[in-house]
């Protein structure tokens, strides 16, 4: 119907034209959509809109159109993000959009948590409001809770992560909330999310040359599946929107998601090593995107409709009780940092415009022979410590390699260096024969080989305290940033390689003079 035939049908019929009226404006916006369907699914709760809820619409409306194929969303619990991806977004696909053909996985850690959803999606869509702009009809013998069919043959299914999905094939796979707040530090439980995510969902799809994901979460821990995909399958195509409780100016979101009003800035895309967060600088050779998040002034609020400073304060009060500022950064700010880290603070770390004289040093080591591009490092970090007993870290070299590239490495600090190089030993006859080939590539050079005992926090333990104290000072060099960006995530980081090294190297000053060296091969090592 024109605009000209709904003005004269209004004369006519006014509930008729407004009828009309809101079927244009949910074909042409989800937002719109959800706003009008609220009532059926809560008739005693008002709709509260808001830019964020705005954001997350216009990306799903871009995944219908085609413009994104994978999408990740970061957002704080309570933000309706389940009915939003997981009960609207389906809805509106298959009745205002015309794609009543479209089938869809929806998983959740809790395989009960998706079948919610189903229902819910499908008592919208048998509502009496819905019907009347878009009758749907369900097939009578798969009509149930987890799973049903339309007369279209769209149907939807119900799935927990870790499950298997032999036989189903969808248009779309929503993942929401994969990982639940009670099991999220079991590395256990983050590797079975992962290996599923990995490597049962890239083949569950109807057209496999476009596999189209919507993952949905807040986060839990920086190994999550969001930390899988930001630090790993980002450049498969994935778009990653994130916003925050409190405003980040920092780590604000940009997206190739036109924002109404705004024009494009080419923007370039950098993850630091070690940092749970990606942020965006302007760059002439960027991409053309979107900043997505309002926000001017750190601290500016998400969703202030909903969630006001009180309300917020009281969820920060809540989540800490337990969890701490960590619960917090996760789960309202959807910026990781790991429990249990903070053995080491930036602000204290002290810099040096060059090395000064030191009366001890050593390099220390720690060995990874893996050019697997997402495995351990190799590294070796040269610690010195001065007449009034600072300690200044050197130099770091840190690589991935293969076992004769760590030798040569090795080789080559030796003798730059000309101070003892201080190498774990595995245990047992293996840790010997290790030992001794090494020691016949690096003959003539000072070296002490140890095993490591207990735990590598614990081992770190001393270096933290002097850290503590502002009495760790490092010479300015472009390994500064890694360096500092895994200490201060250590020990719950993904990377502990710079740390492990660092933790011998001192623990060789400390006991220095109670060591012997191995100078040739064979030569036993007290």
């Amino acid at each position: 119907m024109n605009p000209n035939d709904i003005i004269a049908a209004a004369l006519k019929n006014p509930a008729t034209a407004l009828h009309e009226l809101e079927r244009m404006d949910c074909e042409e916006s989800l937002y719109d959509f959800v706003r009008h369907a609220w009532h059926t699914l809560h008739p005693g709760t008002p709709f509260v809109g808001g830019w964020a809820i705005e954001t997350v619409c216009r990306h799903l409306e871009a995944v219908t159109r085609g413009d994104i194929d994978k999408l990740l969303i970061n957002i704080p619990p309570g933000c309706t993000k389940s009915m939003l991806v997981n009960v609207f977004w389906p809805a509106w696909e298959w009745g205002p959009k015309g794609l009543g053909h479209y089938q869809y996985i929806s998983a959740s850690y809790e395989k009960g948590l998706a079948i919610r959803d189903l229902v819910y999606g499908r008592d919208l869509i048998k509502s009496e409001w819905y019907q009347s702009h878009w009758p749907t009809e369900f097939k009578k013998d798969d009509d149930g809770k987890s799973q049903y069919t339309t007369n279209k043959r769209g149907w939807r299914f119900a799935a927990s992560v870790g499950s298997g999905l032999t036989g189903r094939r969808g248009h779309r796979f929503i993942i929401d909330d994969p990982h639940s707040v009670g099991t999220a530090e079991s590395e256990t439980e983050r590797a079975t999310a992962r290996f599923w995510f990995s490597e049962t969902t890239p083949t569950r799809f109807v057209d496999q040359k476009r596999p189209v994901y919507v993952v949905i979460m807040q986060r839990l821990h920086e190994a999550d599946i969001s930390g899988v995909i930001i630090e790993k399958l980002f450049k498969d195509g994935w778009t990653h929107l994130v916003l925050p409780m409190e405003a980040e100016p920092e780590f604000a979101s940009y997206t190739s998601v036109p924002v109404p009003g705004q024009k494009p800035e080419r923007m370039r895309r950098i993850k630091d090593e070690g940092e749970p967060l990606p942020y965006y600088v302007k760059d002439p050779e960027g991409d053309l995107l979107y900043c997505q998040d309002p926000r001017k002034q750190p601290g500016e609020l998400l969703w202030p409709e909903r969630f006001d400073i009180a309300s917020i304060d009281s969820l920060k009060l809540q989540f800490s009780a337990e969890g701490g500022s960590y619960a917090v950064a996760c789960q309202l700010q959807q910026r990781p940092v790991p429990r249990g880290g903070g053995m080491f603070q930036k602000k204290d770390f002290g810099y040096l415009d060059s090395a000064p004289v030191c009366s001890r040093i050593v390099r220390g080591w720690d060995l990874a022979a893996t050019k697997d591009g997402h495995g351990a490092y190799t590294v070796g970090l040269k610690l010195g410590e001065t007449s009034t007993n600072q300690l200044v870290i050197l130099d770091v070299v840190r690589f991935r390699g293969s076992s004769y590239e760590v030798e040569q490495e090795m080789l080559r600090c030796a003798k730059q260096d000309g101070c003892p190089q201080s190498i774990p030993q595995d245990p047992g006859q293996a840790g010997k024969a290790q030992k001794a080939h090494l020691a016949g590539i690096l003959s003539g050079y000072d070296l002490h080989f140890s095993t490591e005992s207990g735990e590598k926090a614990d081992r770190a333990r001393p270096l933290s305290a002097q850290s503590e104290a502002g009495n760790l000072f490092m010479v300015r060099a472009p390994w500064n940033d890694a360096l500092v960006a895994e200490l201060c995530l250590f020990p719950n980081g993904t990377f502990k390689d710079q740390a492990d090294a660092g933790s011998r190297a001192y623990d060789y000053l400390l006991r220095q003079d109670h060591f012997g060296i191995a100078l040739t091969p064979g030569i036993a090592v007290t």
